[in-house]
């Protein structure tokens, strides 16, 4: 497992470092948010240790940026603990975070927390209606369709649809469950996240049977059970 660790705290990034090493992971580090978003870019690490300040880019602007592209596990850090730093990094796709100071032993149990935690997410598998999803290996197989292969936000959106097949989804709980933020977002990521799994998953995706959207309010997975549609 890969992490990368961003703090302009040389000190402190040191003494992190060498902790997970020791833990048996694989490190990337950082300095600032710019050199961090790189890293993540170039890096692909499977989390994220990130400090709310940082010069050139704060670890808020990167969490967003990084939620933007990936489901990666974020832990953020911040030295006050304050409950509006805390609703922030949360609100910026945050999975957890951590105030300064903390020993070592207790960020390596948040992230063995955090692993495990993903890794549940990836050991299931679904069957709704004439509908299947296996979150392992990443597939979503539909009856008289060739199964698709999705990434890992188009899992996540899958994921939340397929909990409520059949129903119409409002369009800021399906934004806060694949990009990890409260209430509104950029709608326009979630439509392109829309279009690129119709591609895959429709017949004729500019008419859309299985993932139809409802004008105003969100959207709907069609799984061929024969349920009516209801709005959660």
């Amino acid at each position: 497992m890969k992490i990368l660790v961003a703090d302009d705290d040389r000190e402190l990034r040191d003494i992190l470092a060498f902790a997970l090493r020791r833990a048996g992971y694989l490190v990337v580090e950082a300095m600032d948010g710019e050199r961090a978003l790189e890293a993540f870019r170039r890096e692909g690490p499977n989390l994220v240790v990130l400090d709310v300040n940082m010069p050139k880019m704060d670890g808020f602007e990167v969490c967003r940026r990084i939620r933007a592209e990936s489901a990666v596990p974020i832990l953020m850090l911040t030295v006050r603990g304050q409950e509006e730093d805390v609703v922030k990094g949360l609100d910026s796709g945050a999975d957890d975070y951590m105030a300064k100071p903390f020993s070592p032993q207790t960020l390596l149990a948040r992230i063995r927390a955090l692993f495990r935690r993903a890794g549940a997410e990836t050991r299931e598998e679904h069957t709704v209606g004439d509908l299947h999803l296996d979150i392992e290996n990443q597939m979503l197989s539909i009856a008289g369709r060739p199964p698709a292969r999705l990434t890992k936000l188009e899992l996540r959106l899958v994921q939340f649809l397929v909990a409520h097949a059949d129903r119409v989804v409002r369009t800021e709980r399906l934004y806060g469950h694949v990009w990890g933020t409260r209430g509104g977002g950029d709608r326009e990521l979630l439509k392109q996240l829309v279009y690129r799994l119709r591609q895959k998953i429709e017949e004729f995706p500019a008419s859309p049977r299985r993932l139809v959207s409802e004008a105003g309010v969100g959207y709907r997975l069609v799984t061929g059970s024969g349920e009516a549609a209801e709005t959660s």
